[in-house]
């Protein structure tokens, strides 16, 4: 794996309990964005008071996983300076197929993580499962955008839930 450096170092244990990861579906429905992002940064806010969560750990994709990044960084620059962001993503060139505009959101966000993992060397559908089970194994709370039981977020969903995890589905 590819790290780029920034995390101090703890035993995992003690790392995994102040972790939490994201899932989500890449498409946002258009009006549900703002409420979105708001039912977001509400669980992330009591994760961190309630929790003392500090490591979030986002996955890179187009939709959740950018919408998430971006409450991320912006609770960080208002309230919580102190929490760390954590880019996984599944392998260099993932962005390939995105729109121009999808990418340029994508390399403003990139300067702001503090810590980017690759999960593989290669392009490969196992690539994505690899990057989702990594981002679950590491935590102990998932914060999901997930309106129904089937695809790629569904089975991150149930594969959390099964690693013990707290999950927080912000669809309700």
């Amino acid at each position: 794996m590819i790290q780029k450096e920034g995390i101090p170092h703890m035993k995992a244990v003690e790392l995994r309990k102040k972790t939490c990861c994201f899932t989500g579906h890449r498409d946002i429905p258009i009006g549900r964005a703002q409420e979105i992002a708001e039912r977001t940064a509400n669980e992330i806010r009591k994760l961190i008071v309630n929790h003392g969560v500090c490591f979030f750990g986002v996955g890179g994709a187009i939709g959740y996983d950018m919408l998430a990044a971006k409450v991320l960084f912006r609770l960080r620059e208002t309230e919580f300076p102190d929490i760390k962001v954590i880019l996984v993503y599944p392998f260099d060139g993932f962005t390939d197929r995105w729109s121009p505009t999808q990418i340029a959101d994508h390399q403003r966000l990139l300067p702001k993580y503090d810590k980017v993992v690759c999960v593989c060397d290669r392009p490969s559908r196992e690539a994505y499962l690899k990057r989702n089970r990594h981002l679950v194994d590491g935590s102990a709370y998932c914060i999901a955008y997930c309106t129904r039981d089937y695809g790629g977020t569904a089975y991150t969903v149930r594969y959390a839930r099964h690693q013990g995890l707290e999950i927080r589905n912000i669809d309700f």
